[in-house]
């Protein structure tokens, strides 16, 4: 199954065009997680968590852009191992993970 993940920062920022495009990676829409109003510096992050513990093994976690999960490398590869620890694939629209 795919998971999605959308996150924007500021409360004026729309999460369409995230959600639009997780769909059309296909994620279906009832299996997107978002965060409203956090930085991607923020680990604590609700819908993040939401999507780490849906995803189980054979599942792979989409999220439109890179940053949109992490803003850092390190917290991108923390995000990664525990993803790979659970047998999830990360898979990004516009950059490889």
């Amino acid at each position: 199954m795919k998971i999605g993940y959308a996150r924007v920062s500021t409360a004026g920022q729309d999460l369409t065009v995230q959600r639009d495009g997780l769909v059309a990676l296909g994620v279906d829409p009832e299996n997107i997680h978002v965060d409203h109003g956090f930085t991607g510096t923020n680990r604590t992050r609700p819908g993040l968590r939401e999507a780490l513990a849906s995803c189980r093994r054979g599942d792979t976690l989409v999220v439109t852009k890179l940053d949109r999960l992490a803003r850092s490398v390190i917290d991108a590869r923390d995000i990664a191992d525990e993803l790979t620890r659970k047998g999830v694939a990360p898979e990004s629209r516009r950059q490889h993970l």
